[in-house]
């Protein structure tokens, strides 16, 4: 993994390469597109945490983190989650450790809210990203969000 990785905030002037950023074909029935975050976050903004990744000058990817949001609204006792909403690394440029840089770099933002558990979904199925979550240490909770497994990871003890 490159030392010159950074995420950056989404403005008018990376707002085209970023809508123009796309994960494998294979994948994009398990990841929705950039724009369709960006459109989200627009629509959420005191939840949504959006960010590019930077490899350098190079726009390898984008992730979407969340903060305190209740996953069941109707019930009034049920806890606060923060994690990660959304994760897209580009074409070719995956393996590389950009993912776990992005997931990591949500985890910092959950730890300086001081909560210690971070919360992710994803779609079940063969190609889909569940062995990149589990080998991050995220592990399903047993709940379901829509069709997509609900997996958390707690931090304590993480590096």
């Amino acid at each position: 993994m490159s030392s010159s990785l950074r995420l950056e905030k989404i403005t008018p002037d990376n707002v085209e390469a970023a809508c123009r950023l796309k994960v494998r074909p294979d994948q994009e029935g398990f990841v929705a597109p950039v724009a369709w975050s960006l459109a989200e976050a627009y629509a959420q903004p005191g939840i949504a945490w959006p960010r590019l990744i930077f490899d350098g000058e190079q726009l390898v990817g984008f992730v979407m983190g969340f903060f305190s949001v209740r996953f069941h609204p109707d019930d009034p006792d049920g806890r606060l989650r923060s994690g990660l909403w959304r994760l897209n690394i580009a074409a070719g440029q995956q393996g590389r450790g950009y993912g776990r840089f992005a997931v990591e770099s949500v985890c910092e933002e959950v730890r300086r809210s001081g909560l210690t558990r971070v919360t992710t979904t994803w779609a079940p199925g063969a190609r889909g990203p569940e062995g990149f979550y589990l080998g991050l240490g995220f592990r399903p909770t047993g709940e379901k969000s829509g069709d997509q497994v609900v997996g958390e990871l707690v931090l304590t003890g993480m590096q």
